[in-house]
């Protein structure tokens, strides 16, 4: 962990105007850490950058700039990984575009672990939500921490469903982390930060610019092992995710649903490139060639006497889930979570036509 002097070198330079990351990563290749860079001559400095730049650099570091970071870093919850940081996680180090620091608030540990993305529309079906978070849910508990951007629909029941299993949740934001974008999702962003991990490449202050949120896509993509889409219109920033995430050379994987509905139509173009087509998280599992933790309690769900009960209203044939609601009495969404822990353990199988059953 870098000292705040040292850290405020790095913001230092990433708020010089016009400096973006690929020129700050050149700085830092011809001159070594932010504070080198600071006492380089104006003349060694335009070999690198334009001279307008060198200038802005030259000035040093101006403080009233730096002064809130300062105060922010005080608050134990938060903290900056830079590039130079034994922490900075080796998954973005692998893609084109790295941020040179990150700003994090809540469990930096998480970095580090494996992740899963889970994109998909601000506008979801609630359909779709309960599909976003029953994955999410299964996948995290599983192992996998659920990263997404933090907007509403299909993020927001991503994050709680990774939030309610055993590896937790990422939020990605193109804001600054003393701003919440959206302000609907406060108490998500509260949860997150106590529970989770909250990260941005941008500087505090930072406001809810619609440019800024294409790029913290390739963060979400970057730092998973394989990027979700569960459901996205044609012109979508999901898609713009999952086409970072295959270029970034992580596995894409997205949900089918109706030809009728215009919020399926990008799911279905990403399975015509290449995707895969997923009808449960154990097919993400699978092609992530994943092995569950082997004492994560959703994945023995005969030990629950409420999947028991499931199980047996399930009988010998094939079933679909609104005859298991009537059966039942439960929701749809607890039913769809209890057959998704089942389809994990090996006790149901999903066939065509979303029908499920029993395995003998």
């Amino acid at each position: 962990m870098q000292a705040p002097q040292e850290l405020e070198y790095w913001v230092a330079l990433s708020l010089i105007p016009g400096l973006g990351g690929e020129k700050f990563r050149r700085l830092l290749q011809a001159f070594g850490l932010p504070e080198q860079v600071f006492a380089a001559s104006i003349a060694s400095l335009r070999q690198v950058v334009s001279e307008s730049i060198a200038h802005e650099i030259s000035r040093g570091i101006d403080r009233s700039k730096t002064a809130t970071l300062l105060t922010w870093l005080e608050n134990p919850q938060n903290r900056i990984v830079t590039l130079s940081d034994a922490e900075y996680p080796p998954a973005l180090l692998e893609i084109p575009d790295p941020p040179p620091l990150l700003y994090l608030k809540g469990r930096v540990e998480l970095l580090g672990k494996p992740g899963i993305a889970i994109v998909g529309s601000r506008n979801a079906t609630p359909q779709g939500e309960k599909t976003a978070e029953a994955f999410a849910h299964t996948l995290s508990d599983a192992g996998l921490t659920v990263i997404s951007g933090m907007a509403l629909g299909i993020d927001t029941a991503a994050h709680n469903g990774g939030l309610a299993g055993a590896a937790h949740s990422i939020a990605v934001v193109g804001t600054g982390l003393d701003i919440v974008y959206p302000a609907r999702n406060r108490p998500l962003a509260h949860r997150l930060a106590d529970e989770g991990l909250l990260v941005s490449e941008f500087p505090l202050g930072t406001p809810a610019i619609a440019s800024n949120f294409p790029r913290r896509n390739r963060i979400i993509s970057g730092l998973s092992r394989g990027c979700l889409v569960v459901e996205a219109a044609l012109r979508s920033g999901s898609l713009i995710t999952a086409r970072q995430a295959a270029e970034q050379g992580r596995e894409v994987f997205a949900i089918p649903g109706s030809i009728h509905s215009s919020l399926a139509k990008g799911c279905h173009a990403l399975i015509k490139q290449g995707a895969k087509l997923v009808e449960s998280a154990q097919d993400v599992l699978e092609e992530l060639n994943w092995a569950a933790p082997s004492a994560t309690p959703t994945l023995t769900p005969a030990n629950s006497p409420e999947d028991e009960g499931l199980l047996a209203l399930l009988g010998h044939d094939p079933i679909a889930i609104d005859a298991l609601v009537i059966r039942s009495g439960l929701t749809a969404d607890g039913v769809s979570a209890m057959l998704l822990h089942m389809e994990l353990a090996g006790k149901i199988a999903c066939l065509p036509g979303g029908l499920y059953q029993r395995i003998n």
